[in-house]
C-alpha cells in the first residue's frame, strides 16, 4: 500500500501464505531530497543494484526495516573526466563502463567478471565500495588506481578519503549513518594494465583470488592490489618496488624492446604472494590463493610489457 508519494510498504509472503514483518522503501527523486530523507531517517539502507542486498535478505542474513531505493538519482548515474582526473558516480553500473569507459581497460575487464549480464545491468561499482567484501571485483582495480572516495550528507556536506581509510575491515566501511557514497575518482594513469581473477568456474563466480596491475608510465611505477586473499583489498608495496626498480635498472621504462630476465617475473611472483595474507574457506585454501597471487602476478607483468612492444613499440594509453 501507498504510504505517501515517496515511501511504500511491502510485506513478504512466508511459506503457507503467512505475512511477513513489513519492510518499507523510500523512493527519493533528486540527491538532496535522498540526502534530507537520510538524515531523517539514518536507520535506512541504500540500495541501487541489489545485487549483494538481495542475496542477504533472501537468505535472511539481514532484514531491514526502511531501505532507501537510490537507483532513480540521476546525480550518482554519472561519469566525467576533467584536468586529468576521471570521477564515477557511485550509482554507475557494470554495463556503462563496458560500453562508456573502454580506456580504462583494467575496470572494463574487471567489469566484464561480474556475474551475468543482467546483473552488470543493474550492479554499481558503488554497491562494491558499500558491501566492501574483499572479493568485490572493482575494488582492486581501484586501490590499484589509487582512488579516493568521496560521502556526501544533507546540505552539501562532503568526505573525500583514500579507498584503504574508506575499507576499514572485511565488509566495515567509514560510511556515517547519514552519509551516501557520491562517487570514486583518480588520477588518469597513462600506461597499460590489466585485471585477474580466478574462480571455481569461468562465470558467475565470487573470486577466490584476484589481481590488478597497472603499469605507471609518467610515476615510472608499478601498481598491484590484491583481492579475495585478506580481510580487504590489499596493495604488494614491496613487489611494487622490486618491479619498478628492476625495470629502471635495465632500462626498461626507456626501452620497452629490452627483455627482462626471466627469473625476475618468478620474484616478483613471490614477492606479490607474499603481500596476501588468506585464509582457508570453502572456495580454496591459503596455500592455492598465494600460488594464485605469484601466477597472476607473473602473467599480468608479462602481459603489461608485451603491451607496451605491440604496434609502434610506444607503450600503450588507457590504463585510466
Amino acid at each position: 500500500m501507498v504510504r505517501a508519494a515517496r515511501e511504500i510498504e511491502h510485506r513478504r509472503v512466508l511459506p503457507g501464505g503467512e505475512k511477513g514483518c513489513a519492510m518499507h522503501m523510500l523512493l527519493p527523486r533528486t540527491l538532496p531530497e535522498a540526502l534530507e530523507l537520510k538524515a531523517a531517517r539514518p536507520e535506512a539502507v541504500p540500495i541501487a543494484g541489489g545485487t549483494d542486498l538481495m542475496v542477504d535478505l533472501n537468505f535472511g542474513r539481514r532484514r531491514p526495516s526502511l531501505m532507501m531505493d537510490v537507483s532513480r538519482l540521476a546525480e550518482l548515474r554519472r561519469w566525467r573526466r576533467d584536468d586529468g582526473t576521471v570521477a564515477l558516480g557511485s550509482g554507475v553500473t557494470y554495463t556503462q563502463i563496458v560500453a562508456g569507459l573502454s580506456d580504462c581497460r583494467p575496470l572494463v575487464e574487471a567489469s566484464r567478471t561480474v556475474g551475468s549480464p543482467q546483473i552488470r545491468n543493474r550492479g554499481t561499482v558503488g554497491g562494491n565500495l558499500g558491501t566492501a567484501s574483499p572479493a568485490g571485483d572493482a575494488l582492486p582495480v581501484l586501490a590499484a588506481y589509487d582512488a579516493e572516495v568521496t560521502l556526501v550528507a544533507a546540505g552539501g556536506r562532503r568526505r573525500t578519503m583514500p579507498w584503504h581509510q574508506f575499507m576499514t575491515g572485511p565488509k566495515k566501511t567509514a560510511i556515517r549513518q547519514e552519509e551516501l557514497i557520491l562517487e570514486t575518482g583518480w588520477r588518469f594513469v597513462r600506461g597499460t594494465g590489466s585485471f585477474s581473477k580466478v574462480g571455481t568456474r569461468n562465470a558467475m563466480v565470487i573470486a577466490v583470488a584476484s589481481l590488478c596491475l597497472i603499469l605507471d608510465e609518467d610515476r615510472r611505477a608499478i601498481r598491484v592490489a590484491l583481492g579475495s586473499v585478506g580481510p580487504t583489498v590489499l596493495r604488494a608495496p614491496d613487489a611494487e618496488r622490486f618491479a619498478s626498480e628492476v625495470l629502471a635498472r635495465v632500462g626498461l621504462w626507456d626501452d620497452s624492446a629490452t627483455a627482462l630476465p626471466p627469473k625476475v617475473l618468478n620474484d616478483f611472483g613471490e614477492r606479490v604472494a607474499a603481500a596476501a595474507v588468506p585464509i582457508d574457506d570453502v572456495r580454496g585454501t591459503a596455500a592455492y590463493r598465494r600460488h594464485a597471487c605469484a601466477v597472476m602476478a607473473r602473467r599480468a607483468l608479462a602481459w603489461a610489457l608485451h603491451d607496451r612492444t605491440r604496434g609502434t613499440g610506444q607503450p600503450r594509453s588507457g590504463s585510466c
